[in-house]
C-alpha cells in the first residue's frame, strides 16, 4: 500500500458522523471529496474541514467539483462563477479581455476554496461541446479545441496564482457522446485519429500545466475494449507516452453506472490501478466505500503515485492576495453588470 492512501471518500453531511472518522482513520484513504450537502456556510465548512484534518493520522487531500455555472457546489458566501461557455463566447468578440476574465475566475475561484481549508476543485473542463452531450454542454468552454486550451490555461494560471491547482477532465474526451456516464456507459465510436485532432488537443497542450487529470466512464469502442478510466491503453500509451503528461490521475466516481461493468468494488478499483490511476474516487455509496475498503489490501497504485498526490496540496503564495482578490472580483463583476457581452 502507498504511504498515501488511494481512496478519496465522501461524507453524508455537515459534520462527520462517527462511522466516517473512522473510516478516515483507514490508511487507505488518501482524499475526500466534498458536496453541496456538507455546505451550509463559510464558517461550518471551515469548521469541518479542520476536523477531517484533525482526525487524521497523515495528510489528506481535500477536493470539491467546483467549476462555476451549474456545477458550483459552494453557493452562499461564494462568489456566483459563470459557466465556462461564458468564457468562450466572450472569447470570439474579445480574446484578450476573455483571457483575463479566466485567470481572474481561476484566482477567486482556488482563493475562496483555500481560504476554508480545501486543496483543490477538479477544474478544468477540458471537453469539447460539441452539442452532443446534456451533461458537458455550458460546462465546456469552447467546440474550438485551441480555444479550450488557450482559455483552460489562463485559469489555471489563475489556480496556481492562488497556491491551488488545475485538475483536467475528461480525457480524452466526454463531449461527443450523449449518454450521461453517471447514469450509463457512454460509446464514443469514432476512430483514433477524429479524436486526436480535436478532443486530445487541450491534454497535449496542457500536459506541462496540469497537475492532476481524471479520465472519462467512456468506451470507445473501435480503440480499446475498455472504458478510458480501466484501460492502460489510454492512460500509460496515450496520456502518460504521448501526451507526457507527468502528474497524479484520478478515476472518475466508481460508483457512476459508468464504472459498474469492471466489477465490485474492490475489483473496479484493482482495474483503475491496474490501468494507471493514482486515487479511485468512490462517492455516494456508502456501503460500497466499506467493500472497497475491506477488500483493497492486494491493490497498488502506480509506482510514484504518492509523491504525484503531494503535489496536489494547497500552498501558500507570495504577494498581496487580498488585493488580487479585489481586483480579480472587481473586473469580473464589471463583466457580470455588463451581462459579458462588451468586447
Amino acid at each position: 500500500m502507498s504511504a498515501w492512501g488511494p481512496v478519496m471518500m465522501d461524507i453524508s453531511g455537515e459534520t462527520l458522523t462517527a462511522s466516517e472518522r473512522l473510516k478516515l482513520q483507514d490508511p487507505r484513504v488518501g482524499g475526500l471529496i466534498l458536496f453541496t450537502r456538507n455546505y451550509r456556510n463559510r464558517d461550518q465548512l471551515k469548521s469541518l474541514v479542520a476536523d477531517i484534518r484533525h482526525c487524521r493520522f497523515a495528510p489528506i487531500l481535500i477536493a470539491v467539483d467546483h467549476e462555476g455555472g451549474r456545477v458550483q457546489r459552494f453557493r452562499e458566501g461564494f462568489s456566483a462563477l459563470p459557466a465556462m461557455a461564458t468564457l468562450g463566447e466572450l472569447y470570439v468578440r474579445n480574446p484578450e479581455q476573455a483571457l483575463i476574465a479566466a485567470q481572474d475566475l481561476g484566482f477567486i475561484l482556488a482563493h475562496e476554496l483555500l481560504e476554508c481549508g480545501l486543496d483543490f476543485s477538479f477544474t478544468p473542463v477540458l471537453d469539447l461541446d460539441f452539442g452532443n452531450s446534456a451533461i458537458i454542454g455550458h460546462r465546456a468552454f469552447s467546440s474550438q479545441p485551441e480555444r479550450v486550451a488557450l482559455l483552460a490555461a489562463a485559469l489555471m494560471d489563475g489556480l496556481e496564482e492562488a497556491g491551488s491547482c488545475g485538475i483536467g477532465k475528461h480525457f480524452p474526451g466526454h463531449g461527443y457522446v450523449r449518454a450521461d456516464s453517471h447514469l450509463d456507459l457512454p460509446i464514443d465510436d469514432r476512430a483514433m485519429s477524429e479524436i486526436e485532432v480535436m478532443d486530445l488537443v487541450p491534454f497535449k497542450r496542457l500536459s506541462k500545466k496540469m497537475r492532476g487529470v481524471m479520465p472519462a466512464h467512456v468506451l470507445y469502442e473501435k480503440i480499446d475494449p475498455a472504458p478510458a478510466g480501466f484501460s492502460s491503453f489510454w492512460l500509460q500509451d496515450v496520456l502518460r507516452a504521448r501526451c507526457d503528461f507527468q502528474g497524479a490521475i484520478f478515476s472518475d466516481d466508481l460508483a457512476m453506472v459508468g464504472a459498474l461493468g469492471a466489477g465490485t468494488p474492490a475489483q473496479r478499483a484493482e482495474s483503475a490501478f491496474s490501468a494507471g490511476c493514482d486515487m479511485v474516487l468512490l462517492c455516494n455509496d456508502p456501503d460500497s466505500l466499506d467493500l472497497l475498503l475491506e477488500n483493497l489490501d492486494g491493490a497498488r497504485p502506480p509506482a510514484g503515485a504518492a509523491e504525484r498526490l503531494s503535489q496536489l496540496q494547497a500552498r501558500k503564495p507570495s504577494g498581496d492576495l487580498a488585493q488580487r482578490y479585489a481586483t480579480a472580483i472587481e473586473r469580473l463583476n464589471q463583466l457580470a453588470l455588463e451581462g459579458w457581452t462588451q468586447a
